[in-house]
């Protein structure tokens, strides 16, 4: 989704969205983010450890479900509203109507995302799943796997093993700005390197797989 779909990334912006509403004190502890920073490029801590840190300090170790509900559907309207590129409304229309079916899959989390893809027209999310104790209390913990590189491909043949889909029988477009999702566009029948980063744009040149680039529209 980030990057793809939207022209910045969310999770940050969810993240201070839920703070400035729900906690407002909780942004006095905004300047300890770069501290996870500094550990993630030092690989001291994953991607996961990162974003767990991350939503410690700005909403809190263990949160009622309830106290999410209103603020999401307000942040997925920032979203839909200021930060989705105009080509990739006008591409899910031309593709809705030539019959496809429409996936986001996302590291992001499902908690948050579920509400922009479908303000999109997104049939379906496949996305990080954040784990809830026996009190429904949302909590700063990934459940299972973050969708992220390889465990994004999985994650998808999964959804689709659960949905009666044989990969013999479909033909699949993919769409990502990062070379981290490598492996679901080596799986795609079409694979498309949307607004890619400098490695993506690279492996796109050399398997010939086409770019497309919406950020120059915006230029």
């Amino acid at each position: 989704m980030d990057k793809t779909v939207t022209r910045r990334a969310t999770y940050n912006g969810f993240l201070l969205h839920m703070a400035f509403n729900k906690a407002p004190w909780r942004l006095l502890l905004a300047p300890f983010l770069p501290i996870g920073l500094l550990l993630y490029a030092l690989k001291i801590w994953d991607r996961s450890r990162l974003k767990q840190f991350s939503q410690i300090l700005l909403i809190g170790r263990r949160v009622p479900k309830a106290h999410f509900a209103k603020y999401l559907e307000s942040h997925a309207d920032l979203v839909v509203g200021k930060n989705v590129y105009p080509q990739l409304l006008a591409r899910v229309a031309e593709e809705k109507a030539a019959g496809y079916r429409h996936v986001m899959a996302t590291a992001s989390y499902r908690l948050y995302v579920e509400a922009i893809a479908k303000r999109l027209g997104f049939d379906d999310v496949i996305a990080t799943d954040l784990s809830t104790d026996s009190s429904g209390h949302v909590l700063a913990r990934i459940d299972g796997h973050n969708c992220y590189d390889a465990a994004k491909l999985e994650l998808v043949k999964g959804w689709m093993d659960s949905h009666g889909l044989d990969r013999a029988t479909c033909h699949i477009r993919a769409y990502s700005d990062h070379v981290s999702d490598a492996p679901l566009l080596c799986y795609a029948d079409e694979p498309f390197a949307t607004n890619p980063h400098g490695p993506l744009a690279r492996l796109a040149e050399t398997k010939g797989w086409p770019i497309l680039d919406w950020r120059v529209a915006e230029t």
